[in-house]
């Protein structure tokens, strides 16, 4: 980022401190980032706002020209890190906190919520993406869709940066079936478990072989994020603290 963006980071950053929700400071600047380089009157779409700590990051990078579309049914359901169902009453919650930390961050006219899971929400917004974002259902199947069948949406050059690639087993797996295997994405990198593609590969079997490649050289750290888990949901993490040492955290 230059200096005028890192400011506009800063301050960015700064509206989202009370905001719950899983993204860290460098993925919300790599958000930030990408919504910057939306064209403008061009379109980002976002699967999976929360309680809008992402949003509300996407919204303040991106142009005022650029539309802001974010696809959340706050249904109790897909909610975050092992909250798969059955939380129906934060749901209504959920959603009003959504919209107080819009309007808190002054963004809540840039963005315009779409109240449906994300597989029913493709006649809601007409027209090519620009910027899409991923944080939806963690399932293999649900994930897999949302990267096909939105990630068919974003324009040649667009950019689609997917949350929880490598750390969870369902998106991970997506990630494997449809966007290594394509012909159209480029892997550009990741920032812990925030992974960013732009729609811009070189055509030929060389680049996707040299960028298969690069996606398959996560996998070493997928598989540490499992190991992780698996020791979390043991109870490893009471036991490190009974002993005084510091637990990992839950891999996102």
């Amino acid at each position: 980022m230059n200096d005028e963006a890192s400011d506009g980071y800063e301050a960015a950053w700064a509206a989202v401190a009370t905001v719950n929700g899983w993204m860290t400071r460098e993925q919300g600047a790599w958000l930030y980032r990408a919504a910057g380089q939306c064209p403008d009157a061009g379109r980002i779409v976002e699967i999976g706002s929360f309680q809008g700590r992402s949003t509300i990051v996407l919204a303040l990078g991106a142009s005022p020209t650029c539309e802001v579309v974010a696809i959340d049914p706050h249904a109790g359901n897909d909610r975050g890190p092992r909250e798969l169902d059955g939380f129906d009453a934060e749901a209504s919650e959920d959603h009003r906190r959504f919209l107080a930390n819009l309007a808190a961050a002054g963004v809540a006219d840039r963005v315009r919520h779409v109240r449906r899971p994300s597989t029913q929400a493709h006649d809601e917004v007409t027209g090519a993406v620009d910027v899409l974002y991923v944080d939806g259902a963690h399932r293999f199947s649900p994930a897999r869709r949302d990267l096909a069948e939105w990630g068919a949406r974003v324009v040649p050059g667009g950019t689609m940066l997917v949350h929880d690639a490598f750390s969870s087993v369902g998106v991970t797996l997506a990630i494997l079936a449809t966007m290594a295997p394509s012909g159209r994405w480029r892997y550009v990198g990741r920032t812990r478990s925030l992974v960013r593609f732009d729609a811009d590969l070189a055509p030929g079997w060389s680049s996707r072989l040299v960028d298969l490649v690069r996606v398959l050289a996560q996998m070493p750290w997928f598989a540490r994020n499992l190991i992780v888990k698996v020791a979390l949901t043991l109870g490893w993490g009471r036991v490190m603290r009974r002993l005084g040492r510091e637990a990992p955290p839950w891999p996102f």
